[in-house]
């Protein structure tokens, strides 16, 4: 391995967020109970499907955080973003669009659009939900969250350079159970969450889950008395279990979510005006300039924000997914995989983006996303003891995607000479086809020692339209008639709702917009070895090639190069790492050394059009990067009723030669050259303890906490102090009683010294706006299960 700045010689602090998981290995598909578990002081084995087979944790040579799903329930974990506090390495930023963006170990891809492929992928139980908008209910009723760090192109697919996440939800019971519990706090939160499982008929089980949560405005306007924030979100599950005979086994899901909660305003920090020099002049427009120049900062309160008067921030955002899987065992040891999905995705989602009361800048994300997959898989073993295990198989996906969003703008930008305009809209559509097929080998060559590998070829095909378009009233029509005519030397006509993206040669628009095309292959693979001294001990090397498929992103074209995809990305990996049970199984710890090659990332960028519109926005890719860093993990009880869990990972990010990109206050370019990544903390940790006591036959208290941690970074390549996120420590306590393992009753408190901390920096237009964290929430619990 190339050692990068004495960094694999580093010596880490313990870790392993409620990682290792193994701590509270609670897999009770009914729910059931931590306490009795919680009693012992040997930690229980995980079985983990993070290799397309069940297996124990301690025997996958892969760096995998588990986190059991009543470990999510008790941190209040309720989305993929608060996995940042059980995850280090993890992290979640939203974009301007209200996308979600992960990274894993400084790996992933910020972008605005709707149907942008992430680099981290999110699968429900091995079925994937192909885009980041997808995943908001992934959390409700489960068994555990499986989060493979590095990339996971082999069998888990493209667009994973990262890493993947893999929720495992509970299963149905072939005895009847349920469950509900119930939470009031701060801000009139209400949410209630249950579950009814149980046997239909003979060889069919069924399992409903659904989760409903609400909770008044919790911003409010630091000028106005205005107040917004309202949550209002439900998801549902239903899984149908049938084994018509002994060799075949199938499960039917459908599930899906509905969000109607208002979009978070953000706070104006900084005014910094796209065009230097102000507005330009036009009849009929307001001039802005004087009053966003004297328009107050945000103070530093978590509550406090600013937003057009009047205006409706709820979203209309929907979800629903089914899929089919079917195993049948063909033999004693080999099974065929079918696992068949459709996925279907809306989004209304309106966002205040300038942080004031006036009309600077506002986003209307709209769009829809449909995708189909289908996997089939043949996976075996042979020789004595399953010496060698081995898996073949291909998968296929088609994702149709439209991604048209609206912006209203009244900007220093927002106008050619005489003419003004103050909206726009962006028509993205593409329609993908991705096929793959793959196979992994693990041979035990001794009883302690075995080798692997794995293999995918992927082919993509990505079919794109765009343009960037007159909203409907007819005023960037007029501005880009007038432009053209001055570019071409002939006039030009566009009708009110046209096409405005002009063709570089003859400067006329584009009357059918951008129309490309991509296509592209790859081999990922993956090879190791690991080494089992003893069954409780294992150490582990693996090299890792992934990649993720080059995109076409969501931006005002104004000429087609601005819409040219990016390439593909890639990351070679490096990797050493060991895992073991110690102290008479009362503490298992394990951690990692890593370095990464990575070529071609991707991200939203700029590129410089020349006269007369200067630097815009484009999808770019920095040809050479890497990334080092390392974990380590630790879980123990090391007394009956107490768990404690630690862990941290060190990131150490850089770019490789020299590559410009745009500053984020205007101005020269910047060369990035030697920065660390932006969203990428140097420093994470997170710790959670809790210690259960007996006090009678049938109750027993507990108290607990957990803590988190990041060191500051920022929000954009090339960015000043402006665009710090500061570093963060954030605490939750709880404690209560539970009777028998059935009824539990929860105080708890998130951020409870009420830290203030930004989560995101940005500059959509003439304002640099932040978004902050929730302040300090309180509430109760009450669970009981039947």
């Amino acid at each position: 391995m190339v050692q990068r700045k004495g960094l694999m010689g580093c010596v880490l602090f313990a870790s392993t967020s409620l990682s290792t998981g193994a701590a509270l290995a609670q897999q009770a598909s009914a729910g059931g109970s931590a306490n009795a578990t919680a009693q012992s002081t040997t930690l229980e084995e995980i079985i983990v499907t993070a290799q397309k087979r069940s297996e124990r944790l301690l025997d996958v040579p892969l760096s995998v955080t588990v986190t059991t799903g009543d470990e999510l329930a008790k941190q209040g974990i309720t989305s993929t973003a608060d996995l940042e506090k059980a995850v280090p390495g993890f992290t979640y930023v939203q974009s301007s669009f209200a996308a979600p963006i992960y990274t894993i170990r400084g790996i992933g891809t910020y972008d605005e659009a709707i149907a942008i492929s992430p680099a981290v992928t999110v699968y429900m139980d091995q079925v994937p939900l192909p885009f980041s908008r997808m995943t908001e209910g992934t959390t409700l009723d489960l068994q555990r969250v499986e989060v493979l760090k590095g990339p996971q192109g082999t069998l888990f697919g493209q667009n994973s350079t990262g890493g993947a996440i893999n929720y495992i939800p509970n299963q149905p019971t072939d005895y009847f159970a349920a469950g509900a519990d119930l939470t009031y706090g701060s801000f009139n939160e209400l949410d209630a969450n249950g579950y009814v499982s149980g046997p239909l008929t003979d060889g069919v089980n069924a399992r409903l889950a659904f989760r409903t949560e609400h909770r008044d405005d919790w911003q409010r306007s630091y000028t106005t008395n205005q107040t917004l924030g309202q949550r209002n979100f439900t998801t549902a599950r239903f899984l149908l279990d049938a084994r018509p005979n002994d060799r075949l086994d199938l499960e039917f899901s459908a599930n899906g979510w509905s969000d109607r909660s208002d979009t978070q305003a953000k706070q104006k920090i900084g005014y910094a005006p796209e065009t230097p020099g102000g507005f330009p002049g036009a009849p009929g427009y307001p001039n802005l300039q004087a009053q966003l120049q004297a328009y107050p900062n945000a103070p530093n309160d978590a509550r406090a924000a600013d937003w057009d008067p009047g205006a409706k921030y709820a979203r209309n955002d929907s979800f629903y997914q089914t899929y089919l899987r079917g195993e049948y065992s063909l033999t004693d040891r080999m099974t065929l995989t079918s696992m068949t999905s459709y996925s279907h995705l809306n989004v209304y989602t309106p966002t205040e983006n300038d942080g004031t009361t006036l009309p600077n800048s506002s986003i209307l994300a709209l769009g829809h996303i449909s995708s189909v997959a289908q996997e089939l898989r043949l996976a075996g073993a042979r020789g004595p003891d399953n010496q060698l295990k081995w898996m073949a198989g291909a998968n296929y996906e088609y994702d149709d995607t439209l991604d048209p969003p609206l912006l209203g703008i009244n900007s220093t930008n927002s106008g050619i000479g005489p003419f003004r305009f103050t909206g726009l809209r962006i028509v993205n559509s593409q329609k993908i086809n991705t096929a793959a097929v793959f196979s992994s080998l693990d041979y035990a060559v001794t009883s302690t020692v075995s080798v692997y590998g794995s293999a995918r070829y992927t082919r993509r095909d990505d079919k794109f339209n765009s343009c960037l378009a007159d909203d409907g009233n007819g005023d960037l029509a007029s501005a880009f008639s007038f432009l053209s005519t001055l570019l071409s030397g002939s006039p030009t006509v566009i009708p009110v709702g046209g096409c405005v993206t002009l063709d570089p040669v003859t400067n006329k628009p584009l009357t059918n917009g951008i129309n490309s095309s991509q296509n592209q292959d790859n081999v990922s693979w993956r090879g190791g070895g690991s080494w089992k001294p003893t069954a409780e001990v294992m150490l582990y090397a693996n090299v890792t090639k992934g990649y993720k498929g080059g995109s076409y992103g969501t931006v005002a074209a104004i000429r087609p190069i601005q819409a040219a995809p990016d390439t593909q990305e890639s990351v070679l990996a490096y990797e050493v790492g060991f895992k073991a049970l110690v102290l008479d199984r009362k503490a298992q710890v394990d951690g990692a050394v890593f370095d990464y090659d990575y070529q071609h990332k991707q991200l939203l960028g700029s590129i410089n059009l020349g006269p007369p519109f200067g630097t815009l926005q484009s999808l770019v890719s920095i040809p050479k990067s890497r990334v080092d860093g390392a974990e380590l993990n630790l879980t123990a009880r090391p007394v009956p009723g107490l768990s404690v869990r630690v862990g941290g990972t060190y990131i150490d990010s850089e770019v490789r030669g020299n590559f410009l990109l745009a500053n984020p206050l205007s101005g020269p370019d910047v060369n990035v050259n030697g920065n660390s990544f932006p969203n990428t903390p140097k420093w994470q940790a997170t710790s959670d303890v809790e210690y259960d006591h007996r006090v009678a036959n049938d109750w027993s208290g507990f108290i607990g906490g957990g803590l988190s941690y990041r060191s500051s970074t920022l929000s954009f390549f090339g960015g000043n102090q402006f665009f710090e996120i500061p570093g963060r420590t954030l605490l939750d306590l709880r404690a209560g009683f539970e009777r028998n393992d059935r009824l539990r009753v929860e105080f708890w408190g998130h951020n409870v010294t009420d830290q203030f901390y930004t989560t995101f920096v940005s500059r959509i237009t003439d304002t640099i706006t932040r978004t902050v964290g929730m302040p300090s929430t309180w509430g109760v619990t009450i669970s009981y299960e039947y």
